[in-house]
Parts: C-alpha cells; structure tokens; sequence
C-alpha cells in the first residue's frame, strides 16, 4: 500500500530533473481540481528513483503518479483554505538546495552550469514554482495533521496488539549529556582582525567593488561565493547585533565593523522592502591560537571538577558555564540525535570522539574534556556524561515507550491522512489519461466519485 505520509517526495534532485526534462515532455496526464499534472512530471520523478535505487520496474509510474496526485490535492486545498507559504521560506529553501548541490560540486560554478546547461540563476528560477508547491503541500499537510494526538493508555494498547515475534530488537542505546565550552579570542588576535576589516571598508569607500573583496576575503564561504549576498531576509533571521545593525542602513550604505558570535562583519544594505532587507557582509573570524585552546580546555576541566565535587545538577551546571547556542543547552545539556529527534543513540551514530570516551563509562560518570570541531568550522571542547546505558533487547514499554508512541503517533497520522484524502478526493473534479486508468489499479479510485459540479474541463 501506498504511504501517503511522504509529500516531500519531490526532492531537490527531482526538483532538478524535472525542470529539465518539463520542456522536453509536456503532455496532460492528470487534472486535479485546477492542478495539472504534466508526463514530464511522472517520468522526472521515475528517473529519479531509478537512479537512485539502481533499477525500476515501469510499473512504478502507476504509484509515482498516485504520489503526485496527492501532492496536487493537498496544493489544490490549500488554495481552498487560504494556506500560504511566504516568499522568503522559498527562498531560503531555494538557496539552501541549491547551496547543497554546489557543496558536492566544491562551489564550482563552472561545473554546476556544464553538468545542469544553465547558470544557478536560471536553475533556481525553474525550481521556483516546484519549489512553492511542495512547501505549501507540507504546510496544509501539517494542518491537516497538526491535532493528532494519542494518550498513554492508547499508546499501551497499540503496543499490546503487536505480535510478540514480530516485537522489533533494539540494539545497545545511550543517553548523552554535553557541557560545551568555546575558546575566547585573545586581544591580539581580536585587533587584527578588526584590523583587516577596516581596511578593506576603506578599499570600499575608495572604489573598490564590495563583491569582489567578499569573494576574496570573507570568511562565510556560503555567502563569499556569491559576493557576500545573503538575500532578501526577513526580521529575526540574523542573530541580535547583526540584525540591529542591518536595519539601521540606509539603501546602499556601508555599516562601520559589527561584531557577533561569529566574528567581525561588514555589510551593505541592498534594498529593504517592508519587514525585509536585503544585505551582503564580509566576514572576518579571529584566528583561534593554542594558547587561547589550551585556556578553554583547563577552564572546561575546572568546571567538571566542580561539577563532580558539587551537589548542584547537571542541569544546572549546564545552565551556567554551557555555549548557549548549543540544541543540548536548553535541553538541560542532553544531546539530541537528529536521525529520531529524540535522545537515544546507538553507539554506532556517536561520533567517534564520544564513542570511545564513553566505552568504558559507567552510567553517571563524566569524561575528561575532549576537542572537536563545530560545523561551522570552529574548535570548541566538552565533556560528556553518560546519562544512560540500555543493553540490546527487543522492544518493551519500559525502555521503549518514547519510541512506541511515536510509531503509534505516526499510523494514526497515516490513517487520518487517508480519510482525509479519501473525503477530499470525493469533492474534487479529477480526471485521468483513459490510457493510464487501465494501466494502473491504484488511482482507479480516483475517479470512482462524481466530479464537483461545474468542473467540465477535459485532458489535452
């Protein structure tokens, strides 16, 4: 059986096979409600999942087609019900795709337009309008679902109704705790910095082109690439002292230095429309020396000395001495796996750093400081504290109990969707290529209700 619960299954790389091959394939396959399903759209989405499964039977186009269908309902509703997907989210998502494409390409412009014939600009226009319509198939998705609940006694009954030889096996879990600590740039380091910044605003002020210098200086390699450009951003994107300085600009100033968490900016205000602006920086980070490492690393073990001779909490040590932009910092120092959401972890999906720190821990014990290496590029050290250990074992209420209620969760969510698409579909003009309906059983249904009365338009 189809699972419904899948509208983001236009992904960024069939986004990209479909803009290319729309030109090329271009027949009315499916209609519904006022939204068109193209060939192109069925046979992108094929090639797709071919590619990336090795092979596909041609009988998989029957339940592609079915999963588009369903996207173009939820889009087609959310039309109805008013439900909108703001400019900027397509925007950002837009760039962040197209951002991941050239990271595997190593930002090489060059190859992007060799390997796809058009330019990133003229890729992300194409992508715009698939791009709007799966946000806003997500979006009334998660309206349709966001009320979905399910209590203790139901999760316990859900669990009670799954055969015991078919009860999954666990393997080993931990919970993990994280006290993170960043090096302080030294006043030195500090100084250049600023230094190097200054210089390269009077460059500016002197005629030099601001893109160019971002291109070549700037320490964002997202936005260096693309002259510092950050798009068009709306309040509360940036963090707090580069976002009072951006809406402080005039259209086409230059900021004096600004420093955040990040290092030292300057920036251009391109355009400001309404709640938005529009901005490219240069960013300059302080270089990080090892004496300001070995600092940080003494001043972590001091704070596990305390900790490990204290009364207070974890928690609240967390709370006091912890980097504040850390996901474990607000939830009282427990790492997060972001494969579940939850925070269990396989010993396999550690990073290794912690993998072997924690090997021969005991449930409470705390390790030594250990140096890693933030994703943005920057070195930070911590100490982990090993919450909870679980032994492999098949699946039971007392260990499992989180995992359980989000599987319970996720089929109720699957049988809600269905009865609504079900309703839906009942209300919806829908009409099918004759020759598909014959070929594939699955979207029979489809057309197993009458049309929504004044709807008479016909397949090209």
């Amino acid at each position: 059986m189809m699972k419904f619960f899948l509208v983001a299954f236009l992904s960024m790389v069939s986004l990209i096979l479909h803009a290319q091959d729309r030109l090329i394939v271009d027949k009315v396959v499916a209609k519904v409600g006022d939204e068109v399903i193209l060939l192109s759209d069925v046979e992108a989405q094929f090639a797709y999942e071919a590619e990336r499964r090795g092979s596909l039977p041609e009988a998989a186009k029957c339940g592609i087609l079915e999963n588009i269908m369903v996207q173009k309902l939820l889009v087609n509703q959310a039309k109805l019900d008013s439900v909108i997907v703001e400019p900027e989210q397509i925007e950002q998502q837009l760039a962040s795709r197209i951002d991941y494409i050239l990271g595997l390409m190593n930002n090489d412009l060059n190859q992007f337009q060799e390997y796809y014939g058009k330019s990133v600009g003229a890729m992300r226009n194409e992508m715009r309008q698939d791009m709007r319509e799966q946000l806003t198939a997500e979006r009334m998705q998660n309206q349709v679902l966001e009320k979905t609940r399910i209590t203790p006694s139901e999760v316990k009954e859900y669990f009670g109704q799954i055969p015991k030889d078919s009860l999954p096996y666990f393997s080993a879990e931990v919970e993990i705790g994280e006290i993170v600590v960043l090096p302080e740039v030294n006043p030195v380091e500090r100084q250049k910095a600023i230094d190097e910044l200054t210089g390269l605003r009077d460059r500016i002020l002197a005629g030099e082109d601001f893109a160019t210098l971002s291109t070549q200086y700037s320490d964002d390699p997202g936005s260096a690439r693309k002259g510092g450009d950050l798009g068009l951003q709306k309040r509360g994107t940036f963090v707090p002292e580069f976002e009072a300085a951006a809406y402080n600009l005039e259209e086409g100033e230059l900021s004096d230095i600004v420093e955040s968490p990040f290092g030292f900016h300057l920036m251009e205000l391109i355009e400001r429309r309404g709640n938005m602006v529009h901005i490219r920086h240069i960013l300059i980070k302080p270089e990080i020396t090892d004496d300001d490492l070995i600092k940080a690393e003494k001043l972590l073990d001091s704070i596990r000395t305390v900790y490990l001779n204290d009364t207070t909490s974890f928690e609240v040590t967390v709370k006091r001495y912890s980097n504040e932009d850390e996901q474990s910092y607000n939830n009282g120092g427990r790492m997060i796996n972001p494969t579940t959401g939850d925070t269990f972890f396989e010993t396999a999906e550690l990073d290794a750093d912690i993998f072997f720190a924690i090997d021969t821990m005991e449930v409470g014990e705390m390790s030594r400081p250990i140096p890693f290496t933030k994703p943005q590029g920057d070195k930070a050290f911590r100490v982990v504290l090993l919450q909870s250990r679980t032994a492999p074992h098949q699946a039971n209420l007392q260990q499992d109990y989180t995992k359980v209620k989000n599987a319970a969760i996720e089929e109720r969510k699957q049988g809600h969707l269905k009865k609504w698409i079900a309703d839906k579909i009942s209300k919806t003009f829908v009409e099918i290529d004759p020759s598909l309906v014959g070929k594939c059983e699955n979207i029979q249904r489809w057309l197993s209700e009458k049309p929504a009365p004044g709807s008479t338009t016909k397949l090209d």
